[in-house]
C-alpha cells in the first residue's frame, strides 16, 4: 500500500519536466490525476514505494521510461472512428491524389498512421482503401505509436467482439476471422500495414507519405510541440498530400505552410505544390 504522500509537488515537476522533455506530453494541474493513476499502477508493479524512487529509475533506465511512457499514453480508439474523415477520404482526397500523381508514380500510396494506438486506425485505412483503391493502384501502411504495449496489440489484430462494431458487416466477414472471444485481423488486411515504434517528437525516418492521420494526439502537446510535430509531418510528406487531424483540432493560428481544405464532408490539411 503507497503512502498517501507517495507524490509530492516536487515530485509533479519533475515528472511533468522530464515527460515534457522526453515525449512532449504536457501535464497540467488539470490533467495531473491522470499521471497520478498511472504513476501509482506503475508503482505497485514495481514494488516502489515513493515517487521519488522511481524517479531515480526511468532517469536511469530507458527501457523502465519507455515502460512507463506507455502506462502514462491515453489509447482511445475504434474503428471507423469519425466516419466523415473516411467518407472524404473515398470521395475527395483519394480522386485528387490518383488525377495528380497517376502520370508520375509507381502507382503506390503511402500512408501514415501517426499515433495509431491499438491499430484501428490503420485497419480501417487498410479496409478502405482494399475496396475503393482502384486498380493499378496499390498502398503501403506506416503505424507508429510511442506505446510499445499498444503496438503488440495492433500487430497481433485480435479485438474482443466489444470493439468491432464500428466494422460493416461485409467488411468484418471478408478481412476478419471469427475466434474465441473476438475476431482476428487476417493477414491480406495486415500485408498493407508495417508497425512501428515512434515518438512524434522526434524527427520521422519515413518520407514521402500520400496521407498522414495523426488524429486526436496534438490536444496532448503544447503549441511549441504541435508546431514542431507538424513541421516534422510535412517534412515527411510527398509534394502533394493530405494531413488529417483530430476534429476538435486545429491549426489556425499556427504558422505553417499547410494549406486549409474544407470539403462537405470534414476538413482537413494539404500540402500542394
Amino acid at each position: 500500500m503507497l503512502d498517501a504522500n507517495f507524490f509530492t509537488n516536487a515530485d509533479f515537476e519533475s515528472y511533468r519536466n522530464l515527460l515534457y522533455k522526453e515525449s512532449g506530453i504536457n501535464f497540467t494541474e488539470t490533467n495531473k490525476p491522470i499521471l497520478v493513476q498511472r504513476l501509482r499502477a506503475r508503482l505497485q508493479e514495481c514494488g516502489i514505494q515513493t515517487a521519488k524512487a522511481y524517479f531515480e529509475l526511468i532517469t536511469k533506465s530507458r527501457e523502465e521510461l519507455k515502460l512507463f511512457l506507455d502506462a502514462i499514453t491515453t489509447n482511445l480508439t475504434w474503428f471507423f472512428r469519425n466516419q466523415p474523415h473516411f467518407d472524404a477520404l473515398e470521395r475527395f482526397v483519394l480522386p485528387e491524389l490518383i488525377k495528380v500523381k497517376k502520370p508520375k508514380s509507381d502507382f503506390t500510396l503511402r500512408i501514415w498512421s501517426a499515433g495509431c494506438s491499438s491499430g484501428e486506425e490503420p485497419y480501417t485505412v487498410s479496409m478502405l482503401l482494399s475496396e475503393k483503391l482502384p486498380p493499378p493502384w496499390k498502398f503501403e501502411i506506416v503505424a507508429s505509436d510511442l506505446s510499445l504495449k499498444c503496438l503488440m496489440t495492433a500487430k497481433e489484430g485480435f479485438y474482443e467482439t466489444s470493439r468491432i462494431s464500428g466494422i460493416p458487416e461485409n467488411y468484418l466477414k471478408k478481412y476478419f476471422d471469427a475466434v474465441e472471444g473476438g475476431y482476428k485481423a487476417k493477414d491480406t488486411l495486415k500485408s498493407h500495414i508495417k508497425f512501428d515504434y515512434h515518438n512524434l517528437k522526434n524527427v520521422s525516418p519515413w518520407r514521402n507519405f500520400d496521407i498522414i492521420f495523426c488524429r486526436n494526439v496534438l490536444i496532448y502537446f503544447d503549441e511549441p510541440t504541435q508546431f514542431e510535430v507538424v513541421s516534422h509531418f510535412w517534412d515527411s510528406m510527398a509534394h502533394n498530400a493530405f494531413l488529417y487531424i483530430g476534429h476538435s483540432e486545429s491549426l489556425f493560428g499556427m504558422k505553417t505552410k499547410f494549406e486549409f481544405v474544407k470539403t462537405q464532408w470534414t476538413t482537413l490539411y494539404k500540402r500542394w505544390e
